[in-house]
């Protein structure tokens, strides 16, 4: 059976499709996370009601249980003096009745207590329950997260691939329309290694001639963070080729399927080409006065 090599994008998929894609799975993800994050948001409100609720609820029965505890003991105190008036005019029937009064009277209070302590583990108990079952929908909302991400990660990497075939195939006559003249496109990714054989960096697409090499990195939609990383990546080669006694200067690019503002001024701004996509093409931007740095 034979295998079809043709590349995706020459089936068909084209740099449009492949954006409109990740426009759609993105405007999906922030939908499906805002009702999850709003569905979070409800459950949370409800459980801080229903806490808020029981709170109240705990503090009217104590301060309840307070009053009457204030009257019961009022009420105690007008009975102990009666009594004590009885016992002094009646003697020792009356004072024994009033210590089986008040041994009544402490075995009910400890009964209530029991009460109030079962009430307040049982609702300690349900609160414990509800926070369980919030951690467990926020649980599953995170996994529903990393799983998009994932999927979105893959489509990002797809397109990583479509952009860097846009610039690989005439980026050398963009080039050497600027007077470099650099003989044929190195594409593939170019990998440095240390001495114990780990990858230090990769490089997307290396263009050399004997004066000079120009390291390109190509990403979809470049951020001026990728501006550092790329300069650390031509220290790297740097230093890699003064190892071997290749002596050339050494410049940069970054190529950008989708190239904002900001990050077209940050890569100019350190001295390196911003390469950007023209229709079906790429085009090398290169502002007025703009001096390549090199390494």
């Amino acid at each position: 059976m034979e295998t079809n090599t043709t590349p995706d994008y020459e089936r068909g998929l084209t740099f449009e499709k492949v954006w409109a894609s990740i426009q759609e799975l993105r405007k999906s993800q922030a939908e499906e996370a805002e009702r999850w994050r709003e569905k979070a948001e409800r459950w949370e409100q409800e459980a801080n009601r229903r806490e808020r609720e029981e709170a109240e609820q705990r503090k009217e029965e104590a301060e309840q249980r307070r009053k009457e505890a204030e009257q019961r003991k009022e009420e105690a105190e007008r009975e102990a003096k009666l009594r004590k008036e009885e016992a002094e005019r009646e003697g020792k029937l009356r004072k024994e009745e009033a210590e089986r009064e008040a041994m009544l009277r402490k075995e009910e209070t400890e009964r209530e207590a029991m009460l109030r302590k079962e009430e307040d583990e049982r609702l300690k108990e349900k609160a414990e329950q509800d926070a369980q079952e919030t951690a467990k929908w926020k649980t599953d909302f995170d996994r529903m997260v990393r799983k998009n991400n994932k999927q979105l990660g893959e489509l990002h990497r797809r397109f990583g691939q479509l952009a860097e075939h846009l610039v690989a195939p005439n980026i050398n006559k963009r080039f050497n329309e600027l007077g470099y003249h650099f003989g044929a496109v190195s594409p593939g990714g170019h990998r440095i290694y240390d001495e114990k054989g780990k990858v230090k960096t990769e490089i997307d697409i290396l263009l050399e001639n004997g004066e000079t090499v120009m390291a390109v990195e190509v990403k979809v939609e470049p951020a001026v963070k990728d501006v550092e990383h790329h300069i650390n990546r031509l220290e790297i080669l740097r230093d890699h080729r003064r190892k071997i006694n290749d002596n050339r200067k050494i410049q940069g690019a970054i190529a950008g399927a989708i190239f904002g503002t900001a990050e077209k001024k940050a890569t100019a701004e350190a001295g390196l080409y911003v390469i950007e996509q023209s229709g079906d093409t790429m085009k090398i931007d290169v502002p007025e006065g703009f001096v390549p740095r090199e390494w």
